[in-house]
């Protein structure tokens, strides 16, 4: 078996996978408490992404889950009484853009270079840092898409991997941090 990370072999059948949105006020400790509520259910997050939105005190947490929907539920009651967050939104895999980043160190030495710089051109990667016998590898895209460049790239052989969570917004127009939110904010 693969040391690779699959999000795919390790989830629960029964359980199925969920993104949520979550807009907080940007201040110190919201991420733990966030967390917390998650892990005192008995929850793994699969990916955590945080950063600041278009407004520097507010700041949007995309929390990855497996899980029944109802226990789901609860939580997101829950962490809707929380006082630091503002909203909570599931982003569907349909109606939302989701990607997420990965930086790889692979052994690339002068027989192996071009076969592994066709694999980056396959994937629309590209290569950040160059050195005689590794090339350091940036891609961008869905979780399968990222999984199949490891598997791809796997065999030239990983030196070192880092791979962020998941971000996601949703597609069209709409916003969730609209009117209402950017006043109060």
């Amino acid at each position: 078996m693969s040391d690779l990370p699959s999000r795919l072999r390790e989830q629960d059948p029964a359980a199925s996978r969920h993104t949520l949105s979550v807009l907080v006020e940007n201040k110190p400790g919201v991420l733990a408490r966030v967390a917390q509520l998650f892990s005192r259910r008995g929850f793994n997050i699969d990916s955590l992404a945080v950063g600041e939105t278009e407004h520097a005190e507010v700041s949007r947490i995309t929390i990855v889950v497996n899980a029944d929907s109802s226990p789901l539920e609860q939580v997101t009651k829950q962490l809707n009484k929380l006082v630091n967050v503002l909203k909570i939104v599931e982003l569907e895999s349909g109606t939302s853009v989701q990607r997420e980043l990965v930086l790889v160190k692979v052994r690339a030495d002068r027989p192996t270079r071009a076969q592994v710089l066709e694999t980056v051109n396959l994937f629309r990667a590209r290569v950040v840092d160059v050195a005689p016998d590794t090339l350091t590898i940036e891609a961008t895209g869905t979780a399968d898409k990222l999984e199949a460049l490891l598997r791809d790239l796997e065999p030239f052989g990983i030196k070192e991997m880092v791979q962020s969570g998941q971000v996601a917004i949703g597609r069209g127009s709409r916003s969730i941090t609209g009117p209402a939110l950017r006043s109060a904010a």
